[in-house]
């Protein structure tokens, strides 16, 4: 563990030696400095950049949609990754180090606030001056301005949109097992019950329902039951609630007790990861699923020895009568780019990251290059025959990785993906929940949910798991209310309210 984060600070403190090293525009004052003369030409800006990667998507210089966007933008990246899976440890690494570089990538919104409280991240709204594009975009997406803003009404990560559609959950099924056996597709939980049931009678040995959601799978239900598996805001009721301890809350896990005892879902679904979850497919185990809409991983291989094979979409059942039938909404990526306060190139990085806000910015992300990754025969584009996946977009062009993209058009990657997977996206628009708002916290809120929130985050998944289980029954539930409340159920609640009143009057 020394020697990981060692060799992390190493890279930390060479990208930080690169970014002082390298000072502001020629002739300007490090901070965007006097446009040049009329006549001139503008003089490349070279950018330092903390950026995250995976071990077949990782940054490279060398690849064509870098070289693109220094063409675009007059601005080269000095780029570093840094060595092993831990990104978020390098990012703390660096911002320890207090020498930062121009850009950092970072995972998640809440941790970009988190430093930007610390003085570490330049304010970006206090630049939007010299970004019309983005200044234009905020206007055209007020809940992310919104979502992106921090408790002191500002702003350290650049917003993402359109690459969080593909986050979506939904329902899916083995419409041909179905067909073969004329069943139905459930429009209701009972209705799902019954058919999950007949098909443990036609095949004994499979496991009808499966997800690889764990204790999450909760999550991915609780929309159908008009609840939450956590502090969640009612848009009807204008307040803050938690939703395991209501009533329907309970139904989903009478619900998922029943599926345990009957053999309908397997009985280690908390640890159903990658290669199983992928068994209980292929094998004929499993026919209705609750995940990504993963058709095409499944519909296109399985198919070479099953023509028949086809996984579908599923509208989402409803929980109980009268219930809206609505998948969980996570259709955003939170994750994005900062800018060091420290940076000698602060407006020049501002101005960069502009340029991804503009149509030619997201088409470039989208699509790539022209004859590189995409050609355009009377105004439509197609992607190459040489990327049939976004693996294949990632790996030699080098789209979509980390660093290349804020906003794009997702209907673009679709285009490589099949008729179901066509299907599902334009039919699961129509079951999105309401993206629940994701308030900022102050330091004083974050202390309170990460001692009590957590502590009754881990008493409900303990208790919910044993319900389901078996291990405790179900005339225990009130017990289990009760200690949720004294764990400081209103404390937290306050935090969230007070949190989300903020973003209410910044309106």
């Amino acid at each position: 563990m020394k020697t990981k984060g060692a060799a992390m600070l190493a890279v930390a403190l060479a990208v930080a030696a690169a970014g002082c090293s390298s000072g502001g525009s020629p002739g300007g004052d490090g901070k965007g400095g006097p446009e040049p003369a009329p006549g001139t030409a503008a003089a490349k800006t070279t950018l330092t950049m903390l950026v995250g990667s995976q071990s077949n998507w990782t940054y490279s210089k060398d690849k064509p949609i870098w070289k693109a966007i220094e063409e675009r933008t007059n601005v080269a990246i000095n780029g570093q990754v840094p060595p092993g899976d831990n990104y978020n440890e390098a990012v703390n690494l660096t911002i320890a180090s207090g020498n930062l570089p121009d850009l950092m990538f970072m995972s998640s919104f809440s941790t970009a606030n988190k430093y930007g409280q610390q003085g570490a991240l330049a304010n970006i709204l206090d630049y939007l001056d010299l970004m019309p594009n983005f200044k234009s975009w905020l206007s055209q997406y007020p809940e992310l301005k919104q979502r992106y803003t921090s408790a002191e009404g500002k702003m350290f990560m650049f917003p993402n949109e359109g690459f969080g559609q593909g986050e979506r959950i939904t329902w899916m099924y083995r419409d041909d097992v179905f067909k073969k056996h004329n069943l139905t597709v459930p429009a209701t939980y009972d209705e799902l019950y019954e058919t999950l049931k007949a098909l443990k009678r036609l095949y004994p040995d499979s496991y009808p329902f499966v997800t690889r959601g764990a204790f999450g799978t909760i999550s991915r239900m609780a929309p159908q039951f008009e609840t939450y598996n956590d502090f969640y805001y009612d848009f009807d009721k204008k307040e803050w609630r938690y939703g395991p301890i209501e009533d329907n809350y309970k139904k989903i896990v009478l619900f998922l007790n029943k599926l345990y005892k009957d053999g309908l879902m397997p009985p280690d679904w908390l640890t159903v990861r990658g290669k199983q979850f992928d068994d209980f497919i292929a094998n004929d185990k499993s026919f209705v699923f609750l995940d990504y809409m993963v058709m095409d991983y499944y519909n296109v291989p399985l198919r070479k020895d099953n023509p028949q094979f086809a996984m579908r979409f599923m509208p989402p059942p409803a929980g109980f009568a009268g219930a809206k039938r609505q998948n969980i909404n996570q259709n955003t990526v939170d994750s994005g780019m900062t800018v060091a306060s420290t940076s000698s190139k602060i407006k020049e990085a501002m101005k960069y990251m502009d340029f991804f806000y503009s149509p030619a910015g997201k088409e470039l992300s989208s699509w790539g290059i022209k004859g590189v990754t995409y050609e355009e025969t009377n105004g439509a584009k197609k992607y190459l025959d040489a990327f049939k996946t976004m693996s294949d977009l990632r790996e030699k062009p080098g789209l979509l990785n980390y660093g290349t993209y804020t906003w794009i058009d997702y209907n673009a990657l679709l285009t490589l993906t099949g008729a179901e997977t066509k299907e599902a996206y334009a039919e699961a628009v129509k079951y999105d929940s309401k993206l629940q708002p994701k308030p900022a916290f102050t330091e004083k809120e974050n202390d309170v949910l990460t001692t009590v929130g957590q502590s009754i985050a881990k008493h409900r998944e303990e208790n919910i798991t044993r319900f389901i289980l078996g291990e405790k029954g179900m005339d225990q539930w009130d017990a289990y209310v009760n200690e949720v409340k004294r764990l400081g159920l209103e404390q937290v609640m306050k935090v969230y309210k007070d949190a989300y009143d903020r973003v209410l009057q910044a309106k």
